[in-house]
């Protein structure tokens, strides 16, 4: 009986796919999957997203969703097998797999918020039970969700008496800014099922990508798809963790220790990894603090000890308000009444995307220290920071002037605070040389001023993470 599914389903190469959620990564599945040639709708409730989306415009696409590659691949399969919709149950007849791409954000105390995922669940459970076609459909958690999570779904359809419904997790993977080449590329795919069927249908939707050699595809149970994703993270936000932690620590601290000769020596052992060896003013974005707090709570639930998770967390937090702490106690420098330039808004370059980025404590940390002003300056995410500081939540956000070039927030500063890896803010040494008011104290948290001897024989106070303070006196501004 297998078999003869197995070969009834290999005669419909084209499956019909829903995607529910055109967030970042509902929207980037959607559009590769129908690169791939597979029947696509992406479903969403928002009818401006649906409008924007629908009418292949650049602009209004990544207003929304700002990753590189995603509007051109949008605009080439459009009206051929991608479509957009807000009525779900227009659209159901017929659907061979649904991937549930819902907001999961945190909530205080870390546990996952599936308010979002729970009232479309509801929506996709109620059209299920009321289509005409029974054709065999799989439901499929595809953003991070908690361990269980597998089980819930089942039991929402289950009480909804839909028929011929099988579940399954496959976590994403995706890094922002390379999202679009990863989603066709992808180094595994992960599917979690309990049925054999099931793992039929998601093998047909998954052919194409895997016949990429370099495409591990591995099968599993639901509850460990889930806590793939969970520990991947959360190892990868812990390596970056203990090179802030230690690594950065002795630059900083021990004198002589060249920070990136340390690096390359250490990565020079094939089996340590050179990702995230870079040290920074701390990792950011939609995925590693939160899943690191979800998986802390879930593991706290079942009575284990989760310090080694909280250090990680904690060593992360902290790594984004330092730099400022660092400028105070190591410099003297005081923040109140002056006027600090911010680049990189963003949580990493090539991206609009404010979540959780490390600025956000930084600006913060800084108006709490009396800055009269702030001039930011992000190449992609100044719209989208407009909205994270609205004056609206705090006063305080009126003093961020939102300028558009590097040049316009650094010229006339008192400090320089460089939070995002930006392309165009490597090696600004030359810029700064050349203003007629430059900063006194610049604060690197990505080491993009490799030449800072330049500035610090100048008289500039230079102060990057993995280094001491390189000093510096300007006539005229000094430290108070």
């Amino acid at each position: 009986q297998l078999m003869a599914y197995r070969l009834q389903l290999k005669e419909r190469v084209i499956m019909k796919i829903i995607v529910a959620g055109t967030g970042y990564v509902g929207l980037v599945h959607a559009a590769v999957c129908a690169e791939f040639g597979h029947e696509v709708i992406a479903y969403d409730n928002d009818e401006k997203k649906i409008e924007a989306f629908s009418s292949g415009e650049t602009d209004r696409i990544v207003h929304y969703v700002n990753e590189p590659g995603l509007a051109d691949s949008i605009r080439k399969v459009y009206g051929k097998h991608l479509f957009f919709s807000t009525k779900l149950k227009d659209i159901i007849e017929g659907t061979d797999v649904i991937f549930l791409c819902l907001p999961t954000p945190p909530n205080m105390d870390g546990s996952t918020n599936l308010t979002y995922y729970d009232a479309a669940l509801e929506d996709i459970a109620k059209s299920l039970k009321n289509r005409k076609d029974l054709r065999r459909v799989v439901v499929v958690n595809k953003s991070t969700v908690p361990i269980g999570t597998a089980i819930h779904l089942k039991s929402v359809l289950d009480s909804n008496k839909v028929e011929n419904v099988g579940v399954a997790s496959n976590p994403e993977f995706l890094a922002e800014g390379t999202a679009v080449p990863e989603a066709r590329k992808p180094d595994r795919i992960i599917v979690g099922c309990n049925e054999d069927q099931d793992f039929i249908i998601l093998q047909r939707v998954y052919s194409k990508f895997v016949h990429h050699v370099q495409t591990k595809y591995i099968e599993t149970s639901p509850e460990t798809a889930e806590a793939i994703k969970y520990v991947a993270n959360t190892m990868l936000l812990t390596y970056i963790s203990f090179w802030n932690g230690i690594g950065a620590k002795l630059g900083e601290k021990i004198p002589n220790i060249r920070i990136d000769d340390l690096r390359l020596g250490v990565t020079a052992d094939k089996r340590i990894s050179t990702w995230g060896s870079f040290v920074s003013n701390g990792a950011g974005g939609s995925c590693f603090g939160k899943d690191i707090a979800s998986l802390i709570y879930q593991l706290r639930r079942v009575n284990v000890d989760t310090k080694m998770l909280e250090a990680s967390f904690e060593v992360n937090e902290n790594q984004k308000v330092y730099l400022v702490d660092r400028a105070i106690n190591e410099n003297g420098f005081q923040f109140n009444n002056k006027t600090i330039a911010v680049l990189g808004l963003a949580f990493k370059k090539n991206t609009n995307d404010m979540r959780d980025a490390s600025s956000i404590k930084a600006i913060e940390r800084l108006l709490g220290k009396g800055v009269s002003s702030i001039r930011a300056y992000d190449p992609l995410a100044n719209d989208a920071a407009k909205l994270e500081f609205n004056p609206s939540r705090n006063v305080l956000f009126e003093k961020i002037q939102y300028v558009d070039s590097a040049r316009a927030a650094i010229e006339g500063s008192d400090a320089l605070f460089i939070s995002s890896d930006c392309e165009e803010f490597r090696g600004l040494s030359r810029t700064i040389e050349d203003m007629a008011a430059p900063p006194y104290l610049i604060l690197d948290g990505r080491r993009m001023i490799p030449d800072f001897e330049i500035l610090v024989e100048k008289g500039y106070t230079y102060l990057a993470v993995g280094s001491m303070v390189m000093e510096g006196a300007v006539a005229g501004t000094g430290s108070s």
